[in-house]
């Protein structure tokens, strides 16, 4: 029986992995994000103070 000899197993496990990080990451990186965020202005928006009446 194939499964009980141990010997290619360390083989079909770091070819295994070769294959995940090779393929799958140039296949994820190779999708355009639909929410390209560039800025708008450069400007600071001025922020107001907060009211604190109870002080």
């Amino acid at each position: 029986m194939p499964q009980l000899n141990p010997a290619p197993w360390f083989t079909i496990l770091v070819f295994s992995w070769m294959i995940f990080l090779a393929i799958i990451p140039t296949k994820v990186m190779g999708h355009t994000s639909p929410n390209d965020s560039s800025p708008l202005s450069t400007e600071k928006h001025k922020t107001e103070s907060w009211d604190w009446p109870w002080q």
